[in-house]
């Protein structure tokens, strides 16, 4: 079980499940979203419970995604596409220890020209293909 919170805790979350590793999108959207690229990892919907929902509020960034931020300190939480059985969020928002890895970057055509990407991760210039 991992558990973490926007900035001020007014949205906390719970993940009943074990984080699958983390990606890093570098998208101009993400960026905007994030304020640099957006680390996020991807749970089950079944496996998200969400407290103080009435503090989230949901941005649509696109005709199938949106994005949830806390309403009062604009904690970036969550990228959403709906028509998925899974959520990601941000691995900024969980506090302790996640026992996750990064995984990959995605969308490093697009990424900001101030920082290089030097981790030796596998990267993509949009999103690789899932099997």
């Amino acid at each position: 079980m991992h558990s973490g919170s926007c900035l001020c805790g007014a949205v906390t979350l719970t993940v009943a499940d074990r984080l699958p590793s983390p990606n890093f999108c570098h998208c101009l959207k993400c960026r905007k979203h994030s304020g640099h690229y957006f680390a996020s990892t991807d749970v089950p919907r079944a496996a998200l419970t969400i407290v103080g929902e009435e503090k989230l509020t949901w941005f649509q960034s696109s005709q199938n995604v949106r994005r949830g931020f806390c309403s009062t300190c604009g904690s970036s939480l969550f990228w959403d596409r709906l028509d998925r059985d899974w959520i990601a969020v941000a691995m900024g928002a969980f506090d302790g220890p996640t026992e996750t890895a990064a995984n990959l970057h995605i969308y490093v055509a697009d990424k900001g020209d101030y920082y290089e990407i030097a981790d030796g991760l596998p990267q993509h210039g949009t999103v690789p293909p899932r099997d």
